[in-house]
């Protein structure tokens, strides 16, 4: 009798722990991402891409973002990601709209996220097509992806855009454009996740209809942090890259990625940032 009970004890506690374990993995969350990696073919001296992109591979893999969008992006930096880092990958050059220019790109972990369908337009007055908006200064785009949680089973849309440095109106317009299409495309309601380098700070009067709509998880973050996201290769300050939720019930951390890797001081002009989230 004394044995039958020793092994009814032993299977009850591997249960418990077995229950702990799924619960743990359930509260992980969806992690996301939004990563200004610095266009590779900028002149940066001892910053440039050919030497920091194995700092990029190992932040990434540190990270270990579900999904997360990259800006400035061109062809062989995405290209790179994607064969080097695991990571799939939706997106099209700026400039034609196939490989030309920089990239607004989407990457997912296909191992716990799955694409379900996803789109590009541009910031300006003709969307549908490759065009430069207002007063832009250069062409503007932003890529949309409707995707499934494969632990949760929900479905989540993800933007990633990248407004433009210079035209006030092109800022505006373009910001406005991106919220009524996340309207349009959204209309059952799924849970949504914007990121991007909006060239913005948080005092912009042109975050204030967007804060009617959706939360910034820095803000709202029980374990978060104010620190710059623009560092400029140490001669930039200003928080200007921004992920934003909505239909998400708790967002447990936000964090601004300053942590070194590969002994690079930094793995792009902007730093990556990061959000978990909890459906």
């Amino acid at each position: 009798m004394k044995r039958l009970s020793l092994i009814i004890l032993a299977v009850m506690m591997v249960f418990d722990i077995c229950a702990q374990e799924k619960e743990n993995t359930l509260s992980d969350g969806l992690k996301v991402m939004s990563y200004n990696i610095r266009l590779g073919s900028a002149d940066d001296k001892t910053n440039s891409w050919a030497l920091r992109y194995t700092a990029t591979e190992e932040m990434l893999k540190d990270q270990a973002p579900d999904v997360f969008g990259v800006q400035e992006a061109l062809e062989y930096q995405v290209r790179y990601i994607k064969e080097m880092c695991g990571y799939e990958c939706v997106g099209v050059g700026r400039e034609n709209g196939k490989k030309a220019g920089e990239h607004m790109s989407i990457f997912w972990n296909k191992k716990t996220v799955k694409m379900l369908k996803w789109g590009t337009f541009w910031l300006s007055e003709t969307p549908k097509k490759p065009s430069m908006g207002w007063d832009a200064a250069c062409f503007r785009t932003a890529t949309w992806a409707l995707m499934k949680d494969k632990e949760t089973g929900e479905k989540f849309y993800f933007v990633n855009t990248h407004l433009d440095h210079a035209g006030v109106q092109a800022q505006k317009n373009g910001l406005k454009l991106i919220m009524d299409s996340i309207a349009e495309i959204n209309p059952d309601g799924y849970p949504m996740v914007l990121v991007g380098d909006f060239n913005m700070r948080p005092d912009n009067a042109n975050l204030a209809d967007l804060d009617s709509m959706m939360q910034s998880a820095r803000k709202i973050a029980a374990k978060t942090d104010s620190h710059d996201t623009y560092n400029g290769w140490g001669k930039g300050t200003g928080i200007i890259d921004y992920i934003y939720v909505s239909g998400f019930s708790s967002c447990p951390e936000y964090q601004t990625v300053i942590k070194r890797y590969k002994d690079r001081k930094y793995v792009s002009d902007h730093y990556p940032i990061t959000a978990t989230l909890i459906f």
